[in-house]
């Protein structure tokens, strides 16, 4: 057995079905489902919705992943949000009551991530520079500057999630 390190997705070279020009945006959402679901089994439920030093919590993080991965993806596809999206935007830092585990927010993102992987192996590259509008300020841009960002911003929040976690975990006293 040869001992192979792990290597991040985009390393693993192109995901069939998707165009090329789109493979970064492709590589980032499998590297953030790869981080999530290695980030769930790590956290206790209790420090899930922690806010160390008033920093956002890694519950609201990983909420905030898929919800802007859905909403830009809307975007990029020339919708509005609809109000279902405009209240869960509201609630991604309520931790629910019960406090909702770790598992079940990453299976929603999940769940986010497959219908954006879906709508990435259905979009053309003659549509990546299409001219949307982002917001109610309706913000000029492009299909392929909302896709590209959604992937930004989702490894962006993970990686604030892990570092979240990582200070939530540690032994000792929490400053």
């Amino acid at each position: 057995m040869s001992s192979v390190p792990h290597t991040e997705v985009w390393q693993r070279g192109p995901v069939p079905g998707f165009d090329p020009l789109l493979m970064p945006v492709v590589h980032a959402l499998l590297q953030v489902r790869e981080d999530l679901e290695r980030l769930a089994g790590q956290v206790p439920s209790e420090q899930v919705w922690l806010r160390p030093g008033g920093a956002a919590s890694i519950g609201f993080h990983v909420r905030h992943t898929g919800g802007a991965l859905d909403r830009l993806f809307t975007y990029a596809r020339g919708e509005a949000l609809s109000d279902a999206q405009r209240a869960a935007l509201r609630e991604e830092g309520a931790a629910g009551d019960p406090p909702a585990p770790l598992s079940a927010v990453v299976s929603g993102v999940d769940t986010i991530i497959d219908k954006a992987l879906q709508q990435l192996a259905a979009t053309s590259r003659e549509s990546l520079l299409e001219e949307r509008k982002l917001g109610r300020a309706g913000l000029p841009t492009t299909v392929l500057g909302l896709l590209f960002h959604a992937a930004e911003h989702c490894t962006r929040h993970v990686g604030q999630a892990i570092t979240t976690a990582k200070i939530v975990t540690a032994p000792g006293p929490q400053h």
